[in-house]
């Protein structure tokens, strides 16, 4: 739910948005050529946006993300994986916009809702949010991202009963058990029931990693801070 700036500063920021505007311009020269389609198809900007922004380079991928938009204006996935990142990167607002746009395009995008609903959620507007995260499991009961963002969103509403009742939904997928883990154990020690959180954060804590890869950077992050959790709890008991 939290956003994250990677984004280089200064020169270097500066130095990266002049080479993606060369890339982009260069794309469109071979597009109005008639061999864009060819040399680079839609996949193959697609797989070079999601890579750019697994590394970080969120200025590329919204660059590449943007000539996909302007080939197919009409394709509500691209507008949401463009909201994604532009969100990841700070620019929220635009962020928004993009997924008013894909759920325009397309009303029955459960991801879009689920986005959409983190923006809300990052804002404090947690019953707009709870909405929105109602849509995407309406639309797709098997969504473990919004069953985990909606049991989150519940606890920070103080609604602990009800966010736990959403984590164990969760784990029935067999997925993201760690992070569902973590936050199932959270919910537990803001409620009080310790016992149950240590035993959450310790499962949690097999399965986190404590290596950081940039693959692995927020499941790392999260490591840390159950750790940090779980420490809390034992010191007390």
């Amino acid at each position: 739910m939290n956003s994250h700036s990677f984004l280089a500063s200064g020169e270097q920021q500066n130095h990266r948005y002049n080479n993606v505007l060369k890339t982009t311009k260069n794309l469109q020269q071979r597009e109005n050529n008639g061999s864009g389609e060819s040399a680079f198809g839609d996949s193959y900007l697609r797989s070079c946006a999601l890579k750019s922004a697994r590394q970080g380079d969120y200025i590329e991928a919204i660059a590449l993300l943007s000539q996909l938009i302007n080939r197919h204006p009409q394709n509500a996935i691209d507008y949401n994986n463009r909201g994604l990142i532009y969100f990841q990167c700070g620019e929220s607002q635009k962020a928004f916009c993009d997924y008013n746009t894909a759920l325009q395009l397309n009303p029955k995008l459960a991801s879009a809702y689920n986005n959409r609903a983190n923006y809300y959620a990052a804002r404090g507007e947690l019953i707009a949010a709870i909405a929105d995260y109602d849509q995407a499991l309406d639309l797709n009961p098997s969504y473990v991202r919004a069953w985990l963002n909606r049991g989150i969103t519940l606890r920070d509403l103080g609604q602990y009963e009800e966010a736990i009742d959403n984590f164990e939904v969760a784990l029935l997928f067999g997925e993201l058990e760690g992070r569902i883990l973590a936050e199932r154990g959270r919910t537990y020690h803001l409620w009080g029931d310790w016992n149950c959180a240590i035993a959450d954060y310790r499962r949690a804590l097999l399965l986190l990693p404590s290596f950081d890869t940039k693959q692995e950077i927020p499941n790392s992050r999260l490591r840390l801070q159950v750790e940090n959790w779980f420490n809390e709890l034992t010191k007390i008991q």
